[in-house]
């Protein structure tokens, strides 16, 4: 299988070099990433200046071949698939991460490594987001979950169809292997995190403010990836970038446009 990796770390981050490492076992691994870290850069493109990419000389992680642009996640590989892979390269699955730090809940709609994962499903290709829920990022901790996502990829994924404008959101716990409850298949919990904001003063007299949400706990018998990660399972959820509300558009229609009077203005 050939398959492409990326994340928002950055090239240089322990998590994707433990995911090369393990996927270049048995697959064809090709890695277009970030050339420094960019996280929490949501679904973003470059569009108003270049976009350098940089093929290295010698590949990385036991990785087929290697590049690292200057854009964003979501740049890195809408441009992987368009631009910089051959049609012979072109990737079977598209694999972001492993993320440094769990990406849960609502808060997806900010990270970096899941929209990377987004950009592969909206090109039509079968994509993974991963992440390890740490704060830890020395290459020891990223080693067990490389491990499972390469075992499912390689005994499990052959048996999945991947919807169509949908990823596989994984989250792996950060606890020793044998700490591991199973696997958890999840919704998106709500929020992990308050949205609070800390008024600071500066040296020099100037207000500024510091995120600092506090962690919101999720019901225990709640089926969510927050819930999941918790209780020490691998949480495995479905997330779709289809964003129409469907069922609302009947009451929109019976509002807006009752008696077939859509132009009621």
């Amino acid at each position: 299988m050939k398959i492409l990796l990326s994340n928002d770390d950055g090239i240089a981050s322990n998590g994707i070099r433990a995911l090369s490492e393990a996927l270049s076992e048995n697959h064809e691994v090709y890695i277009v990433a970030p050339d420094r870290e960019r996280s929490a850069a949501g679904h973003s493109l470059t569009l108003h200046t270049p976009l350098r990419v940089e093929k290295l000389d010698e590949p990385v992680y036991k990785s087929t071949a290697t590049w690292v642009t200057t854009g964003t996640p979501g740049d890195c590989v809408k441009i992987a698939i368009n631009a910089v892979l051959s049609k012979e390269q072109q990737p079977d699955l598209v694999i972001s991460g492993i993320n440094h730090g769990p990406n849960l809940g609502a808060d997806i709609l900010y990270s970096g490594t899941v929209s990377c994962a987004m950009e592969g499903a909206m090109l039509g290709v079968p994509s993974i987001a991963m992440s390890l829920a740490s704060m830890h990022c020395e290459y020891e901790d990223f080693k067990f979950a490389a491990k499972f996502i390469a075992s499912f990829v390689d005994k499990k994924l052959k048996d999945f169809e991947f919807p169509h404008k949908c990823i596989l959101n994984v989250n792996v716990p950060s606890v020793d292997e044998d700490d591991i409850a199973g696997i958890a298949i999840t919704k998106l919990g709500k929020k992990m995190f308050t949205d609070n904001y800390e008024k600071r003063v500066d040296p020099r007299g100037k207000v500024y403010y510091w995120m600092a949400g506090e962690l919101i706990n999720e019901p225990t018998n709640s089926n969510t990836d927050i819930a999941a990660v918790r209780d020490n399972k691998i949480s495995i959820t479905p997330v779709t970038y289809e964003m129409t509300h469907f069922a609302l558009m009947n009451d929109l229609e019976d509002i807006l446009c009752k008696d077939q009077a859509c132009n009621w203005f």
